[in-house]
């Protein structure tokens, strides 16, 4: 035991109460990054819990998890159809295999199911509009959705029992339910039968048994298929409108006799419930939806298996890479502010150093070993640092009801070892026996041993930035630290660079003032060389202002893409997608709203999707865009979109095309077939007689980004025969004047659309983690700036007040004190944006930025000078702080003072 360090617990208190306000400082610095490190990591899972839910909520069709099977064949021994008393049980039977297949993780994330046994979609044959009619026969868990009969009563079975027709005879009669708005549509009453055919013209048999009013119309089964409630349009194709009719258990047997074999469809579907869901358990459901689906039967089996379909995998994917995109860019920001953490660290390491060098010395020369004063300031130091992480982990408790903790450590680390470790480096320093060799080569051998040992830390450091920017570029941030500390690396090797250099530059400033006749601009120069070698005061202050400009140029360049990929969503101010019953009125309504106040242009077009467009031996699927190419392009022209001079080329038979795997491009001969093929009425509004007939176009330029089509092809309106579904507006009083007419259609504003995808949870928590970054990093500079200066502050002023002896005036010694200080400043604020846009050129790429922003590409990188210029305006206006406020401090001091330590 008597080999164990004994402190001194006397000069433990009083040297912390002698650096009690460096100490705090200290604890302070702790606390706040202690605070940003644990409190990053929660709330940014938080945000993906939230991002995941509210991707379900926008496509809840495609999350929903959806199970079919096929009805055992029904024919009888003598070769009828025999009708299953028993079919609603059957309906019961398949919805409680299907339960019982899922996995428990993947049933707790599902709501309870919706059992759906519907038609095919039966043409309304009374001579009116296009209108389709479906039979449905629902179950909202395990009993149907509530109705109230205002007339006649529920459907009833057209027969009892297990009886066998023939396939020859009339069609079966199967009563239906309607409810009021679809009575109303059809002009149908109890007892009534609704004409119907399917496309071979057979005949149906459907007789209305009464009329109904939903109890709930909140029920998962009529949101399941709204058209069963009231008329839905454009379901079953452009122009189109969907009514149903509500089946019973007694009459679901009647409606698998009254159609063809495999004319209803039955299915128990299982919708998503973002409530149950985090980020972690939506990951572990894509796995298990995945195995299900390919565990699922083929659906070419003429059997009754269960055959499963979701999209609910790729709606998590494409979350996940979102939040996989928002985790890089905030595990690069959280690192980039660690490091500046670390550094200030240090400095003020050394900074409570410098000032009790003479006090550790005087300790050692009294017979102190290493190890008691190292574990003395040991103690110290984890008497200030463990509570101020620990309060500022609270606070992130508090903040975001959990706290990383591993984040914590480096700083924790380093805080506590910082101190210790510099001042036992200095008492041993001081009191060490080494002493200087006489001989020349001797000394000269020692000088190139320091020097080669600081290269080689300086080309590990480079060597190391080097690997984390080429392992950033070729495999992106991932599950490694390496990759995310690429900007911070980069820029810390570039400030070292730069540090090797300063010697060199201050000394050529001071060779420039020995040849001029200012005398304070030698002595400033003079004061500024002798200083030029200290590491950690550069280092600090460029560092942190390299990767501030880093934040700050990330934010500006998400803050633009994001509004980049709104103009591309809506293709200009506003948009009116027309609805199909009302696209023989576009022309109108785009007169409407051009006329309108604030309108600058109006421009219908027809939008189809999925037109089979063919080249060369390629075949693709685009979106085709039809419009007048000549107002399109002067639409666009005043639009941040830009002018497309080839639209012009459009009506000599030209076609812009945009493809994500480049398939279609400028100057090949283009096949379009706009048609169904069939000499039917397509999607499009006019049929083609012969499916191989096909309008001939060139590609003469590449498409602009409109409405999220992803590949696109847009041609003249004179080229095709086109039906406007679309309009596109532009001027500030297009939202207006679209928004007045959406009773024709879906508006969709451009403003409304960036401001939503502004507000969502990963967009809004990154641009506010930009932010902080950035506010901290600059916050740290200054602080680094400010312990930088302090360190040297005793001897800069002593140096100061003989020179006043000789006649220097008060406000002359603020001019050179200001030239001692003003090289790592004028450093840091011109190289220090410099590192920090070299960094983003590097790392900006692998960030997968696209993903937040919505667009189809990269954005591009805006830099954002106003702001790298304020970051040096405060740099400047920092040091005119400094030098004042250490003049008031130092005023007092008196020549006997100076006299007296001057031979310190």
């Amino acid at each position: 035991m008597r080999f164990l360090p004994a402190p001194h617990w006397p000069s433990v208190r009083g040297r912390a109460w002698a650096d009690a306000g460096p100490l705090l400082l200290v604890a302070i610095v702790v606390a706040a990054i202690s605070l940003l490190a644990a409190v990053v990591p929660p709330l940014l899972r938080a945000t993906a819990d939230d991002a995941a839910r509210d991707a379900i909520r926008e496509a809840p069709d495609d999350s929903a998890v959806r199970v079919d099977a096929r009805w055992e064949d029904d024919y009888g021994p003598t070769g009828g159809r025999v009708r299953n008393a028993r079919l609603a049980e059957d309906m019961e039977d398949m919805r409680e295999r299907a339960e019982s297949t899922l996995a428990p993780d993947l049933r707790a994330a599902l709501r309870p199911p919706v059992t759906t046994v519907t038609s095919l979609s039966l043409l309304v044959t009374d001579g009116s509009v296009q209108r389709h009619f479906l039979l449905a026969y629902l179950r909202s868990g395990e009993q149907g959705p509530a109705v109230t009969w205002v007339a006649g009563g529920a459907p009833k079975g057209t027969a009892e029992g297990n009886r066998e027709i023939a396939l020859n005879g009339a069609p079966w009669e199967v009563q239906v339910g309607l409810s009021e708005a679809e009575a109303a549509a059809l002009k149908m009453r109890p007892g009534d039968h609704i004409p119907l055919q399917d496309e071979q013209r057979n005949k149906y048999n459907v007789k209305v048994s009464g009329i109904f009013k939903p109890v709930d119309t909140a029920d998962p089964a009529w949101q399941r298929t709204p058209w069963v409630l009231r008329p839905t349009l454009g379901l079953d194709g452009a122009g189109t409108t969907r009514l149903g009719g509500l089946l019973s258990a007694d009459s679901l047997p009647d409606a698998r006799l009254a159609t063809l074999q495999d004319q209803l469809r039955r299915t128990v579907w299982f919708s998503a419930d973002p409530d149950e869901l985090t980020w972690e358990s939506a990951q572990r459901l894509a796995v298990t939806v995945a195995t299900l689906k390919a565990k699922s039967a083929s659906s070419a089996e003429r059997d009754d298996s269960l055959k499963w379909q979701t999209q609910l995998d790729r709606v998590l994917h494409k979350v996940r890479e979102q939040v996989d995109a928002a985790t890089a860019q905030a595990s690069v920001l959280l690192i980039a502010v660690l490091a500046g953490g670390v550094l200030v660290l240090l400095l003020a390491a050394d900074l409570l150093t410098r000032r009790r060098a003479a006090a550790l010395t005087t300790a050692r020369r009294r017979g102190a070993s290493l190890p008691t004063l190292a574990t003395e300031l040991l103690i110290e130091s984890v008497a200030v640092t463990l509570p101020a992480a620990a309060i500022g982990v609270l606070l992130a408790l508090a903040i975001a009801g959990d706290a990383a903790i591993a984040g914590v450590w480096p700083v924790v680390a380093c805080a506590v070892l910082a101190g210790p470790g510099f001042g036992t480096v200095a008492a041993a320093r001081a009191t060490r026996d080494r002493r200087t060799p006489a001989n020349r080569a001797a000394r000269r051998w020692q000088q190139r041993t320091a020097q080669l040992r600081r290269a080689a830390l300086d080309v590990a450091i480079v060597l190391s930035a080097v690997g984390a920017i080429v392992s950033l570029r070729q495999r992106g941030v991932g599950d490694s630290a390496l990759p995310a500390a690429a900007p911070a690396l980069g820029v810390i090797a570039g400030t070292l660079v730069l540090l090797r250099l300063m010697p060199a530059g201050t000394g050529l400033a001071l060779r420039r003032a020995l040849r001029s006749r200012r005398p304070l601009a030698v002595f400033g120069a003079a004061q500024a060389a002798s200083t030029a070698g200290r590491a950690l005061p550069l280092l600090v202050l460029t560092t942190t202002t390299a990767l501030a400009s880093f934040a700050v140029t990330l934010s500006a360049t998400v803050s633009h893409g994001l509004a980049d990929g709104a103009w591309h969503t809506v293709g200009a101010d506003a948009r009116l997608d027309v609805s199909p019953d009302a696209t023989g009125s576009t022309p109108q309504l785009a007169a409407k709203i051009a006329a309108s106040p604030g309108v600058t242009a109006a421009v219908a077009g027809e939008v189809i999707s999925g037109v089979r467009v063919v080249t060369n031996d390629t075949s693709v699927t685009p979106s085709l865009v039809i419009v007048d190419a000549a107002a399109f392009r002067r639409m666009l022209a005043s639009t941040p979109l830009g002018d497309l001079p080839a639209l012009d080329r459009l009506p000599a038979g030209g076609a812009l095309v945009r493809t994500s795997d480049d398939s279609l491009r400028p100057g090949q001969q283009l096949r379009l077939y706009v048609g169904d093929g069939a000499g039917t009425y397509g999607t499009s509004g006019y049929g083609v007689d012969d499916p191989d007939e096909a309008v001939e176009v060139t590609a003469v330029g590449v498409a602009p980004e409109l409405n999220n089509l992803g590949d696109v092809v847009v041609v003249d309106a004179s080229a095709l025969p086109s039906e406007p579904d679309t309009i596109w507006a532009t001027g500030p009083g297009a939202a207006r004047a679209v928004d007045a007419v959406a009773i024709s259609g879906h508006p969709v504003v451009r403003t409304e659309v960036l401001a939503e995808r502004r507000s969502a949870a990963l967009t809004s928590g990154l641009l506010t983690l930009d932010i902080a970054a950035a506010a901290t990093l600059l916050a740290l500079g200054l602080l680094g700036f400010a312990l930088g200066a302090a360190a040297t502050a005793p001897e800069r002023w002593r140096t100061l007040a003989r020179l006043r002896t000789l006649g220097l005036r008060p406000r002359d010694t603020h001019r050179v004190a200001a030239g001692e200080l003003l090289p790592p400043v004028l450093a840091a604020a011109v190289f220090g944006p410099l590192l920090g846009l070299s960094v983003v050129w590097l790392g900006f790429g692998p960030l997968s930025l696209r993903l937040i922003t919505g667009q189809s590409a990269a954005p591009a990188t805006v830099v954002p000078w106003w702001a790298l210029g304020a970051l040096a305006l405060v740099l400047l206006l920092a040091l005119l702080v400094v030098v004042p406020a250490e003049g008031a401090v130092r005023r007092r001091q008196g020549l006997s003072d100076v006299l007296r330590t001057g031979g310190d």
